[in-house]
């Protein structure tokens, strides 16, 4: 089975170091001290703008000098690389597919993922980065199963057809799932596939 994988909050926990360098850079560009992270995280995917009140050209000024040690201090969530390990040596296809921005500043984000996940030995098929629109690629690439935090895109997936696991995060848990799989961790993510497997005779 091919199986494509989010990165970002799915695999590596990004938005730890992502609020942690944007509360940096907010008391650079202010000169106030800033702790959102004290807040809890808002239920929204578009936190660096709720939260910051950023524009655009402030993202992305943020992003040049930033976006390299927010990858590069991901951490691996639980259980993510035995997981993946496991499905390889059962002969499915593993492709990542992100949304992680290229042709930013000084950052190599090809490069930088690649070391993470060699790091941390998980194996894969193909890497696929920059992917905004997920539901063409699912279909062009024929992958048949999805692994996402991102609820609209898991949604949109589905409501054509093809299998989504949502891994809940605190941007995701009180958003009304019926009918997406939900899931916690790597272990219930492993057990839903193989429960799949199950249903379609694989």
């Amino acid at each position: 089975m091919r199986i494509g994988i989010d990165i970002d909050d799915t695999t590596f926990l990004t938005v730890k170091s992502m609020l942690k360098y944007a509360d940096k850079y907010e008391e650079e560009i202010s000169g106030i001290p800033t702790n959102r992270d004290s807040f809890g995280l808002i239920k929204d995917r578009y936190y660096l703008r709720v939260l910051y009140g950023w524009d655009d050209k402030t993202k992305f000024a943020f992003f040049d000098k930033y976006y390299k040690n927010v990858l590069e201090e991901c951490t691996m969530l639980p259980g993510a690389d035995k997981t993946i390990q496991k499905l390889k040596s059962e002969g499915d296809e593993i492709y990542f597919i992100t949304a992680r921005l290229m042709n930013i500043k000084d950052c190599d984000t090809e490069g930088i993922t690649k070391r993470s996940l060699e790091k941390f030995n998980i194996p894969y098929d193909k890497l696929y980065l920059h992917i905004s629109d997920k539901l063409t690629f699912f279909k062009e690439n024929e992958i048949d199963l999805c692994i996402e935090d991102s609820f609209d895109t898991c949604r949109q997936l589905t409501d054509n057809g093809i299998k989504s696991i949502l891994m809940t995060t605190k941007m995701n848990a009180s958003i009304d799932s019926t009918g997406i799989t939900r899931v916690n961790n790597w272990d219930e993510i492993y057990n839903e596939i193989e429960k799949y497997k199950s249903e379609r005779g694989n």
